[in-house]
């Protein structure tokens, strides 16, 4: 088993800091204390065995719980501080993105970091930011609901995502999607009076009767043909069957042990399919929450604290879906979990919130493992949400107990 440390991250702050500093995400001088935690416990994580480090990629968050905006120029700051660490974005929302830029902002990161780097790609599903960064893609946040709005972003997704991969495997590119043409126009760039240097030194096509007809994108990625990529959050089978397929590692959030067992089944069975030929767990990755304490007690009180928000945040976007329950099919046919149902006590119990002693957490990863042998393990980290003491605690205690148990 291989361990990341996964952290938004965020503004660390009390409520009544965050409400006397309002609008915090904009205080530098807590942002620089959000910094120097980042890389405080980034640093920590590789020194007890950590594998890889992640994090989020968010905008506009005034309120300081995930000011994460440009997650490749924290990554690559984090890279300059540790030795051999893999960082990872999960994920840049593509949507989002210009296609050739994002390819060419991950090539660089990933000769920056001499192949250190894993490429998280997501779809996004916060409107407030989504809908203003992808507006020049026609695209907006997804509900996840199967409906018009998932459907145009998952297609303005799988577009962007397609041509990113074309831009790192291929010397030169000649494309045109649903929204996008390369070289634009496509007919040709007539504008390029360079055609004698261009022909020479370029690359061979770049250039058919004085015009630009191919684009050759700029560097090529250090790892080839890319770094690997993930994709966070896989709640569908349908998202996770795609991965399989294009053998991307799934960040899992679902928990109910039978449920998330369907899922890995399904992944491998479908990236056999592909061709990839993987076991059971393999090239797949879970999230859980975990919270350490002296005793059982101590431990779900921590968690009970530091979940809090999450519960209360992204319950809003319908994560509660992730933590349903076998009873649940009856109770809440057809409907989403109400708020009443948002509790520590129900991701306790469908196996996403792991915590209590030592022992507990053994225990929990040894039927984890039971389950299903996944090749991951992601920490969802409450960086911001406890003490820094308390936080450097917890990573050493994971690095002493659990890493030299399952890696």
């Amino acid at each position: 088993m291989k361990f990341n440390l996964f952290m938004l991250p965020s503004i660390p702050a009390t409520d009544e800091e965050r409400a006397r500093l309002r609008p915090i995400g904009r205080n530098v001088d807590k942002y620089q204390e959000m910094l120097e935690q980042v890389r405080e416990l980034s640093v920590l994580a590789e020194d007890v065995g950590f594998d890889a480090i992640s994090m989020t990629e968010h905008h506009f968050h005034s309120e300081g719980y995930e000011v994460s905006v440009a997650p490749l120029t924290l990554l690559t700051d984090i890279a300059g501080r540790t030795n051999h660490i893999k960082v990872a974005t999960l994920g840049l929302v593509l949507p989002t993105w210009d296609p050739i830029r994002v390819a060419e902002e991950i090539a660089v990161v990933d000769n920056l970091t001499k192949g250190r780097l894993c490429v998280g790609v997501a779809r996004g599903y916060q409107d407030r930011w989504a809908n203003v960064l992808g507006q020049k893609n026609h695209a907006t946040g997804t509900p996840m609901d199967g409906g018009e709005i998932d459907t145009k972003n998952r297609e303005v997704f799988e577009e962007v995502y397609s041509i990113m991969k074309a831009a790192w495997t291929n010397d030169s590119i000649r494309m045109k999607t649903g929204h996008y043409e390369i070289p634009s126009p496509y007919e040709g760039i007539a504008r390029w009076p360079h055609e004698e240097y261009t022909g020479k030194y370029g690359v061979p096509g770049e250039m058919e009767d004085g015009k630009v007809m191919r684009v050759c994108v700029v560097p090529k990625p250090y790892q080839q043909p890319h770094p690997p990529i993930w994709q966070p959050f896989s709640v569908s089978e349908q998202t996770v069957r795609w991965c399989a397929a294009e053998g991307i590692v799934p960040w899992i959030i679902i928990s109910w042990p039978e449920t998330f067992r369907g899922l890995a089944e399904a992944y491998r069975d479908s990236a056999n399919a592909a061709g990839h030929n993987f076991g059971l767990g393999e090239n797949l990755a879970v999230f859980r929450s975990l919270h350490f304490g002296e005793t059982t007690e101590q431990g779900r009180k921590l968690g009970t604290d530091c979940l809090r928000l999450f519960l209360e945040y992204f319950g809003g976007f319908g994560f509660m879906e992730a933590f349903r329950l076998p009873e649940d099919e009856q109770k809440y046919a057809n409907q989403r979990l109400p708020k009443s149902e948002w509790t520590y006590e129900r991701v306790q119990r469908s196996g996403y919130a792991m915590g209590g002693s030592i022992d507990d957490v053994k225990r929990q990863f040894e039927e984890l493992h039971a389950n299903v042998p996944v090749e991951w393990f992601g920490w969802y980290f409450d960086q911001g949400l406890m003490p820094l003491d308390e936080a450097r605690r917890q990573i050493e205690m994971f690095g002493e107990h659990i890493i030299p148990m399952f890696k």
